[in-house]
């Protein structure tokens, strides 16, 4: 299964694209999609769905997971990475995905096993469980990976949980 792991920010949405054998997550990308500062909004959210639309279209996911929003205090910031996500959900429903949300507390939980984890042990838990040499750069790349990740784990106990059901 290949996962799309993303982000949501309108100066930068990190994705990380996984594929995941029910076992083991092997990366097949990360990286950024990046807007100018400085740019009207609405030529950044364009920009966002371009090149989306573009890693969709070039790694064909099965499933894709974005992180939920999390409103700390500066409200203007939220308005606008709610107007990225908005964007990233459209582009989704465009090309026939269906975005399976996850919670900042769900991943941490979901990687490092606690819920609270610090930033540090998040990046060092990616890279080990996706075999790699370097923290993935920028950190919301390394993000997106950690949200696949957390979407892989829960899929894994999806299936667990209907094998046993039935």
């Amino acid at each position: 299964m290949i996962i799309l792991g993303l982000d949501p920010g309108y100066a930068i949405v990190g994705y990380g694209v996984v594929k995941y054998d029910g076992r083991k997550f092997t990366p097949i990308q990360y990286g950024a999609i990046t807007t100018k500062a400085g740019q009207p909004m609405h030529h950044r959210l364009c920009e966002i769905y371009d090149d989306l639309c573009t890693i969709i279209d070039t790694f064909h996911p099965d499933d894709v997971a974005v992180e939920e929003l999390f409103f700390n205090t500066n409200i203007t910031t939220g308005i606008q990475v709610a107007q990225a996500r908005g964007v990233i959900l459209l582009a989704l429903a465009q090309k026939g995905l269906m975005p399976n949300s996850y919670t900042p507390l769900q991943i941490k939980q979901s990687v490092t096993g606690y819920g609270r984890a610090e930033k540090k042990q998040m990046m060092e838990m990616t890279k080990s469980m996706l075999g790699l040499t370097k923290t993935p750069k920028p950190d919301d790349a390394a993000d997106a990976l950690a949200v696949a990740i957390c979407h892989g784990h829960s899929k894994r106990s999806n299936i667990w949980e209907s094998r046993r059901i039935n």
